[in-house]
C-alpha cells in the first residue's frame, strides 16, 4: 500500500495563557466579586475573560475615536473668520499653497510676514503632498496670493480630513505598537491593554488641539511613539530613524532628544562597552538626517541649474555671516549652505523673545504674576538663563537613564525631561504641553498603571493641561468641545470633577498618599471655581487678563508637581535609593567591625 502524500496542514499553535493579574482595572466588592474599577474598564467588561482578540476590539476602538475626532472637527478652528491673519488653519493651508506653487529654494524665504514656513523640512514635504492632492480636488483652494483667508466649507472638510488621515497613518499604528511593547514588557493582558490604548487615543488635549484648534502634532507624536516602541523592542537603529522623523517634522521634538540620546548612549556602555552599536547608531542617525534633507537639497540643485533667483525681498540669514570663514557667492556649495542656514534660522526663532503668548510655564508665571518683570532684561541674558535652568531640570533624568538604561524607566525619563523643557525652556507655546503628556499617558500601559496611585497623576496632568489651554480654545469658539471631551475622559478614567473614585482608595492599598490627594483635590476645586468666575465675573478694567494670569500661575505650579512626581518615580524605579541604602549599611557594618 502506497504511503499517503504529505499534507500541508499544520496544527495551530496554542496561544500562551495571558496574565490574569489586575493592573488596577478590577476591584472586589464586599462579596469578593470582581467589578470594573472605573467606567472605561466597564466599557470593555464584556470582552474580559473571553477569546475576543484585539483584531475585533481594535477596529471598534478606532471607529469610536474617529467619531470623536470628526465631530470635534465640525466646530470652528484657529482663525475661523478672523482676519487679517486667520490663525493656524491659514498657516497650514498657506504652507501647502507655497510648496505646490513655488520652487524649493523659495520655501523658507517666501513672504515671511504672512505665515512664513518655520517648521523643519518634513513638514514642508507633508504640506507639499497634501497640497498636491488638494490641488487635484479644487485648485482655487491653493492659488498663490489669491487664496489667502479662504473659508469654504469644502476646504474645511478637506483640511480636517488630512489631519485625521495623517493621524491614522502614523500616530494610531505607533500608539498600538508602543502599547503592545509596554504590556509585553510588564506582562499585562490584552483586555487591559485595550483599555490603556483607548485612554491614550481619547486623550482630550490631543483631540482639542489637533482636530479643534487645528494642528498636525500627532504626526510628530506618532514618530515619537514609534521611537519608544523601538527602544522597548531592543531596536536602537529603528529608534534613531523614527526620532529623526519626529525632529524633521516639528522642532519641538527636541524636548525628547536628551532622553533618546541618554538611553541609546547608555545601552552602548551597559552592561558592557559596545563599540559596534555606538557606530551603528551614529551612522544611521547621520544617514537619516541626510535622507531628510535630500529632497530640499535636490530641489536646490535643480533651481540652481535653472538659475532661479531668490525672492527680491529675501535677506540672507545672519548665520552665514557668522561663520568663521568667508563664503563666495560663486562657490558651488553656496546655494546649499544658504538654504540650510535659512531653514535653521526659521526653525529656531531666538529673536521672538522668551515667550510669545501666555503659557503655564515658569517664565510666563513669574512675569505675568508681577513677581518679577522679565522684559527689563536683555534677551541674550534671558536665553542663557532659560538654557541654564533647562539643563538643570533635565540633567537628573538623563543621567539616571544613561547610568541605568532600563526599558521600564523610558516613559518616566521622557516625561520628566519634557516637563523640564516645557517649564524652563525658550519660546514655549501652550500646545507644547502635548509633549510631556504623551509619555505620562502611556504609563497607563505599565505595571500598576491603572491603579489609583498612577492613574490619578496621569489624569491630573491631562486635565490640568486641557484647563491651561482653555483660554486658547475660547478664542477658537471651542468651549463646548472642551467641556464634553475633558468631562468624558475624566468620567471614563474615574477622576474629578466627575468622580472621586481614584481618591477613595487608601494609600496603603495602591492609592494616593494623603498629601497627593489634598494637592489634587485642591487644584481640581480651584479649576472648577476658576471656570465659574471666568464665565460670570468680569475682570477689573485695569487687569483685563487677570483670569488668564491666574490660569497660568496655577497651571505652572501643577505642572511643577507633575515634573517632581515623574522624577521621583524615575529615581524609585532606577534602584538608586536601594543602592544608597545598601551602601550605608555596608559602611555601618564596616565601622562596627573596626
Amino acid at each position: 500500500m502506497a504511503p499517503s502524500p504529505p499534507t500541508a496542514y499544520r496544527p495551530r499553535k496554542k496561544r500562551k495563557p495571558e496574565p490574569s493579574t489586575s493592573n488596577g482595572t478590577v476591584t472586589l466588592d464586599g462579596s469578593k466579586t470582581e467589578q470594573p474599577a472605573f467606567p472605561l474598564a466597564a466599557f470593555f467588561w464584556p470582552a474580559k475573560g473571553t477569546n475576543t482578540t484585539q483584531w475585533i476590539i481594535l477596529p471598534l476602538t478606532l471607529m469610536l475615536v474617529f467619531l470623536f475626532r470628526w465631530f470635534t472637527g465640525m466646530w470652528p478652528y484657529s482663525g475661523h473668520q478672523k482676519p487679517p491673519m486667520h490663525g493656524d488653519f491659514e498657516a497650514q493651508r498657506h504652507w501647502m499653497e507655497l510648496t505646490v506653487n513655488l520652487p524649493v529654494t523659495h520655501w523658507y524665504f517666501h513672504d515671511l510676514e504672512w505665515w512664513g514656513l518655520d517648521y523643519p523640512p518634513l513638514t514642508a514635504y507633508h504640506s507639499w503632498v497634501i497640497g498636491r492632492i488638494g490641488w487635484l480636488v479644487e485648485p482655487e483652494w491653493f492659488r498663490l496670493y489669491l487664496s489667502r483667508g479662504t473659508d469654504e466649507a469644502g476646504l474645511k472638510v478637506f483640511m480636517r480630513a488630512t489631519v485625521v488621515v495623517s493621524e491614522f497613518l502614523i500616530y494610531v499604528p505607533a500608539a498600538v505598537l508602543c502599547v503592545r511593547q509596554l504590556v509585553r514588557l510588564h506582562s499585562i493582558n490584552t483586555w487591559e491593554s485595550s483599555i490603556a490604548l483607548t485612554a491614550l487615543l481619547m486623550q482630550p488635549a490631543t483631540i482639542l488641539i489637533d482636530h479643534g484648534h487645528f494642528q498636525y502634532n500627532t504626526v510628530m507624536l506618532g514618530f515619537t511613539l514609534a521611537t519608544i516602541a523601538s527602544m522597548l523592542a531592543g531596536r536602537p537603529l529603528w529608534s534613531c530613524i523614527f526620532f529623526v522623523g519626529a525632529l524633521g517634522f516639528k522642532q519641538m521634538a527636541l524636548f525628547y532628544a536628551p532622553t533618546v540620546a541618554a538611553y541609546l548612549a547608555g545601552t552602548c556602555i551597559s552592561p558592557r562597552l559596545d563599540i559596534p552599536r555606538l557606530l551603528g547608531i551614529a551612522i544611521v542617525t547621520l544617514a537619516s538626517f541626510a535622507v531628510l534633507l535630500l529632497p530640499l537639497m535636490l530641489g536646490t540643485s535643480y533651481d540652481t541649474y535653472r538659475n532661479v533667483p531668490l525672492p527680491s525681498d529675501a535677506t540672507l540669514p545672519a548665520l552665514l555671516s557668522s561663520l568663521p570663514w568667508q563664503i563666495s557667492e560663486k562657490a558651488w556649495h553656496y546655494p546649499y549652505l544658504t538654504q540650510l542656514a535659512q531653514a535653521i534660522h526659521r526653525i529656531f526663532p531666538f529673536a521672538r523673545g522668551l515667550f510669545e503668548d501666555k503659557v503655564a510655564n515658569l517664565w510666563c508665571a513669574v512675569h505675568t504674576s508681577g513677581l518679577h518683570k522679565l522684559h527689563n532684561y536683555d534677551s541674550a541674558l534671558l536665553s542663557r538663563a532659560a538654557l541654564g535652568l533647562t539643563l538643570t531640570s533635565i540633567t537628573p533624568p538623563c543621567a539616571i537613564l544613561f547610568l541605568r538604561p532600563r526599558k521600564e524607566l523610558i516613559p518616566y525619563a521622557f516625561a520628566t525631561t519634557a516637563w523640564g523643557f516645557f517649564l524652563c525652556s525658550y519660546q514655549v507655546h501652550e500646545k507644547n504641553v502635548l509633549l510631556p503628556l504623551l509619555p505620562m499617558t502611556i504609563l497607563l500601559a505599565t505595571e500598576g498603571g491603572m491603579k489609583a496611585a498612577t492613574r490619578a497623576w496621569v489624569g491630573f496632568a491631562n486635565l490640568l493641561a486641557c484647563w491651561t489651554v482653555f483660554p486658547l480654545l475660547i478664542k477658537d469658539q471651542l468651549r463646548i468641545p472642551y467641556f464634553v471631551l475633558t468631562g468624558l475622559w475624566a468620567w471614563l478614567v474615574g477622576l474629578p470633577p466627575v468622580s472621586i473614585g481614584a481618591y477613595a482608595i487608601p494609600g496603603e492599598e495602591g492609592g494616593l498618599s494623603l498629601g497627593s490627594k489634598l494637592l489634587h483635590l485642591g487644584t481640581y476645586a480651584a479649576m472648577v471655581a476658576w471656570h465659574v468666575v471666568e464665565a460670570w465675573v468680569e475682570p477689573p478694567e485695569n487687569k483685563p487678563d487677570l483670569w488668564v494670569v491666574a490660569n497660568v500661575c496655577l497651571g505652572a505650579a501643577g505642572f511643577g508637581l507633575c515634573y517632581l512626581w515623574c522624577l521621583w518615580r524615575l529615581v524609585e524605579g532606577s534602584g538608586l535609593l536601594s543602592d544608597l541604602g545598601l551602601t550605608k549599611r555596608k559602611e555601618e557594618a564596616l565601622k562596627r567591625k573596626q
